[in-house]
């Protein structure tokens, strides 16, 4: 079977604007989360976010282009020249049906639809711009992904709540492994930061009003941000022939359904798909030294991810790292795990382990190693991914050390 490597990375996202920052920030400790800058944001209950500040989308593109790029596809496009770029990958006429993209993505282009409700309920216009179906639609980030690097090779678009990139970077290996191409740029994005992607999350009753601390006796809830990653996936042997840097090893990846309820997650479905990506790695439960949790910082989720764990990893357990880095940059929702990944990255890489900032007082019912407070130095030769969405389903990925 082929192998699977990681040779370049791009991420915008509340941390930062690009993979350095962000990672300085997750090792600083760095909390993105702070007061809604968005239209209407007085009839809100929940006026809290994590957004990309500080971003002028007429520095990254033309006004032609504007007029076909949504939040989320700027996001994608912006993180995908700087994986491009890190890779060093020209992709010409010969290796371009070997090229291709697999992107997550929850809601699409909301803010186009959410602006262009407003102009047709609100504002009683009776027509809209000829291109609000190319901007909205799930798949125009990846298409357009496409087309500004010459991918010819399976391009499509994973929609899995929040386990959309993790979805489609498991898809991506697989694409690979299968021999169907050699590069695949694949990730996620979101851009939910609007009146109506907020005003939809509220009638959930499960957001903070105050800050995101998961796995905290405190916790009251999740905190919603926005941004992406891409990542250059390749297969190994057409990475080392070029002489790419290697970043990692993506070495296995498993998804499961618990079947069960559409927004309660069950900790048997999440212990399976962990299990799972252990042997789809070949991995041992022992070899694994940190765990990015999805921890969202709701109760239900942190007490069953922490069960699901102990269930996945027995005794071995208590003598891993997990954290959870939504407390810092928010829940990105479809492109969560994406930027969680980098995480995972920094780990291997660096040595590094991100923290869980906000974690004061553990809950009794979460009981372990979750990194509080501050990064930490330690040695780790694989990682797992997690991502769980709303209607049971669940995506890990493994990491190995290069």
């Amino acid at each position: 079977m082929r192998r699977v490597v990681i040779t370049g990375a791009g991420t915008i996202n509340p941390l930062g604007h690009d993979v350095p920052t962000t990672l300085a920030a997750m090792q600083a400790g760095t909390c993105a989360i702070g007061p809604l800058d968005i239209r209407d944001v007085d009839r809100l209950q929940i006026r809290i976010g994590a957004q990309v500040r500080d971003y002028d989308e007429a520095a990254h593109f033309s006004r032609q282009d504007l007029t076909l790029f949504d939040r989320f596809t700027q996001f994608a496009l912006i993180s995908a020249a700087q994986a491009m770029a890190q890779a060093g990958l020209i992709i010409g006429e010969a290796t371009a049906h070997r090229a291709g993209v697999i992107l997550g993505t929850s809601g699409g282009g909301l803010n186009t639809q959410d602006d262009n409700y407003r102009a047709v309920y609100q504002d009683g216009k009776d027509r809209v711009h000829p291109f609000i179906v190319p901007r909205l639609m799930a798949n125009a980030a990846a298409s357009h992904v496409s087309i500004g690097h010459n991918l010819r090779g399976p391009v499509f678009t994973v929609s899995t709540a929040c386990a959309s990139s993790n979805h489609a970077m498991g898809q991506a290996l697989a694409t690979i492994r299968s021999g169907q191409a050699d590069v695949m740029l694949t990730g996620g994005t979101e851009a939910m930061l609007c009146f109506g992607g907020i005003k939809a999350w509220e009638g959930l009753r499960v957001m903070s009003r105050d800050g995101c601390r998961p796995f905290c006796a405190s916790r009251n809830g999740m905190v919603q941000g926005e941004g992406g990653a891409v990542f250059v996936f390749e297969d190994r042997d057409h990475a080392l022939a070029r002489g790419a840097d290697i970043l990692c090893e993506v070495a296995g990846f498993a998804m499961s359904s618990d079947a069960a309820d559409i927004v309660t997650p069950s900790a048997e479905g999440a212990a399976r798909a962990m299990q799972g990506a252990l042997a789809d790695a070949g991995l041992a439960a022992e070899d694994i030294g940190y765990i990015n949790a999805h921890g969202t910082g709701t109760t239900v989720n942190d007490r069953t991810e922490t069960q699901a764990i102990r269930a996945a990893f027995g005794s071995h357990a208590d003598r891993l790292a997990v954290s959870s880095t939504k407390a810092m940059h928010g829940h990105l929702i479809g492109g969560t795990g994406a930027v969680e990944l980098l995480a995972c990255i920094m780990a291997l890489r660096d040595g590094v382990l991100a923290p869980t900032i906000g974690l004061s007082e553990p809950d009794p019912a979460c009981d372990l190693d979750y990194v509080p407070q501050m990064a930490r130095q330690a040695k780790v030769a694989a990682v797992l991914s997690n991502a769980f969405a709303f209607g049971g389903l669940n995506a890990v990925l493994a990491l190995r050390r290069a």
